[in-house]
């Protein structure tokens, strides 16, 4: 009996593409007798006809489940989304923009085979704008510090996990997911895999400055407290700072009663210590606010419609 692999592809702007990434998978697939698939679309309350695109695409075909979020909820919630329905030993998450390539589905599968929980694809020539590469730089970094990812673990969008990696993925269910630190969270068996990287033919990344900003936000508050233990250690070297100045400040007014204390000194001193109060308690809102929000039980995502969903 063949194992079954489950495609999720969160979809935004991508009427034009979409099609020629389905048609991929299924002639990749078509050459590895030993796996079924099925596809799941995630339309991320795009813009343009999307999900029109994606209801002909499920008109005819029962083993693609189309599904449309209410709002734009983001990428990695649209992943989340889709992992409820999967019914695949291996789960592969891949663009919807063509430029991760479907057709080289098999060497991310053949990992899990060997043994790997996840398997993540590495480009050794990103094709991406210079704006993504950096945001992908920032986003590597981050997971390194506050996740603890091994520094020769390459991440990207293009990744396949073991079905027991969704399950545990799927217990998170308070809002802000971030996948990255849910795979890392699950398991340490993790590798990479070359593949190649196209240029986009059609249309723009959806990643806004806006948007970046606030993924990688949501990666460094979610899954680590490292942030608040910075805001300790900064605080506590403001302090001792602050009072060694202000003992050589007594010191040298002692040695020499003529020395003019600065009004600039102090104007600096107040409004450094004073910007780094206002970080800190910023950070520590941000935490409050999370937990507001999730003890309101806010959704990761809102469902307004779904096709072909299969039992």
């Amino acid at each position: 009996m063949s194992k079954l692999v489950s495609f999720i592809i969160p979809c935004y702007r991508s009427a034009e593409t979409l099609g020629g990434v389905i048609a991929e998978i299924d002639a990749a697939m078509e050459t590895m007798e030993e796996y079924g698939h099925e596809i799941i679309l995630v339309n991320d309350c795009s813009p343009d006809n999307t999900f029109e695109v994606i209801r002909d695409i499920c008109a005819g075909r029962k083993d693609i489940t189309g599904v449309n979020l209410a709002r734009n909820f983001g990428q990695h919630a649209a992943l989340m989304a889709g992992f409820h329905y999967v019914h695949g030993e291996y789960v592969i998450c891949l663009d919807d923009d063509g430029q991760t390539p479907a057709n080289q589905a098999g060497r991310l599968l053949q990992a899990l085979e060997n043994g790997s929980d996840a398997v993540y694809a590495r480009y050794e020539h990103k094709q991406h704008s210079a704006f993504r590469n950096f945001g992908s730089k920032v986003n590597d970094w981050m997971a390194r510090v506050m996740l603890g990812k091994p520094k020769d673990l390459y991440l990207s969008s293009y990744f396949a996990v073991k079905r027991f990696i969704v399950d545990e993925m799927l217990r998170y269910t308070n809002p802000y997911p971030y996948v990255i630190g849910l795979v890392l969270r699950a398991t340490r068996n993790i590798t990479n895999v070359d593949v190649d990287h196209r240029e986009r033919e059609i249309g723009s990344s959806g990643y806004t400055i806006g948007k970046l900003l606030a993924l990688w936000f949501n990666g460094f508050t979610a899954f680590s407290i490292k942030p608040l233990r910075a805001a300790t250690f900064l605080g506590a070297f403001s302090a001792v700072a602050g009072f060694l100045y202000g003992t050589y400040t007594i010191i040298k007014k002692l040695v020499n009663p003529n020395v003019v204390i600065g009004f600039s000194s102090l104007m600096s001193a107040i409004v450094f210590f004073g910007g780094i109060v206002m970080l800190m308690l910023g950070i520590i809102g941000e935490y409050i606010g999370r937990i507001y929000i999730s003890l309101n039980n806010s959704p990761q995502y809102v469902i307004r419609e779904c096709i072909n969903e299969r039992e």
